[in-house]
């Protein structure tokens, strides 16, 4: 918001990857600035920085990457950076972080014999879209296979935990059901 703020937020665009807060992405459509999201990987999201242009990016795990100050994650740096922030625009750490309601997030990691078999399973297709439908634009679903380990990953932000918990299980339990 600082950036777009200072017009120094190039393509009005910050990038993140699928697991980013439902509400990260809300408080950035506030304030008009896009969400260009990537697979799960701080070098997914520098690869689409530099693809495009981007000077912001960064995942739910803390990376961040200010990419007029480094390539890479850079907590120290990223703290300089926020306490400046907040210096510049008359804020305390808990106004800006104010700028942004974190919806519940449930994820639920199934144990599966072939994570490649998540791909075009209509039984899970169908338990993810029920859930989709359900939850409207009040929360999404994110499923997707681990990326190191035998687990498909079931992820469901809502407006509750009972809700996104609710959701992040019956999807689990079909994908347990179709591919553990």
């Amino acid at each position: 918001i600082d950036l777009k703020n200072r017009g120094q937020l190039a393509g009005n665009t910050a990038v993140s990857t699928a697991m980013c807060n439902l509400g990260f992405v809300r408080a950035m459509e506030a304030h008009g600035i896009e969400v260009l999201q990537t697979a799960v990987g701080d070098r997914h999201v520098l690869q689409a920085m530099r693809d495009n242009g981007y000077v912001i990016g960064g995942e739910q795990s803390g990376h961040t990457i200010l990419l007029r100050h480094n390539s890479t994650g850079d907590g120290l740096m990223t703290a300089c950076q926020f306490i400046s922030v907040c210096v510049r625009n008359g804020m305390t750490a808990a106004q800006a972080a104010a700028q942004m309601t974190r919806f519940p997030q449930e994820l639920v990691n199934v144990k599966v014999a072939d994570k490649g078999a998540l791909a075009g399973n209509e039984a899970i297709a169908q338990a993810i879209a029920a859930a989709e439908e359900a939850l409207g634009n009040d929360g999404r679903v994110l499923v997707r296979p681990s990326g190191t380990e035998p687990l498909i990953r079931v992820m469901v932000e809502a407006a509750t935990n009972e809700v996104a918990a609710q959701h992040a299980r019956a999807i689990a339990q079909v994908v347990e059901d179709e591919l553990a």
